[in-house]
């Protein structure tokens, strides 16, 4: 048999060897640039910031598709784009803008008296309310 013939086997490929491997992002950190997809295969692969397109966040449970090259360090995403958009809870949750305007305005109030009790050299009545109020805030924010 010649070198140039492949085997029967060999020629004819599985469709699957073939489709782009998809999965869900474990967790991806912007900041120190580099996360984990677990892929539906099971294979936990690494994503760098620079296989995520410009703009786009990725959050845990999102899911993705993706291509693989194999690093010294293991496999890893080549470029990654969103399949479907997963909707966050907090997002799905997330009150609106004009739901927010009293509740903003409250919590100016309650943060103008704070400052000055914190001039004053003590820490304002009702602070585990107010850091509450003020969390529940931020997650409508960051939504």
């Amino acid at each position: 048999m010649s070198s140039c013939h492949a085997p029967r086997a060999a020629r004819h490929r599985n469709e699957s060897e073939y489709a782009v491997p998809t999965g869900k992002v474990k967790f991806f950190d912007e900041q120190k640039g580099f996360g984990f997809i677990a892929g539906d295969d099971g294979a936990q692969v690494y994503v760098a910031q620079s296989a995520v397109p410009l703009g786009v966040k990725l959050r845990p449970g999102t899911r993705v598709e993706y291509g693989v090259g194999d690093t010294r360090r293991g496999p890893a995403a080549l470029s990654v784009s969103v399949i479907k958009k997963e909707t966050s809870l907090a997002a799905a949750n997330r009150r609106s803008p004009e739901a927010l305007v009293p509740l903003i305005e409250d919590l100016i109030k309650i943060l103008d008296v704070s400052s000055t009790q914190l001039r004053r050299g003590r820490y304002p009545d009702g602070g585990p309310r107010i850091a509450q109020a003020l969390r529940a805030l931020a997650d409508d924010f960051d939504a």
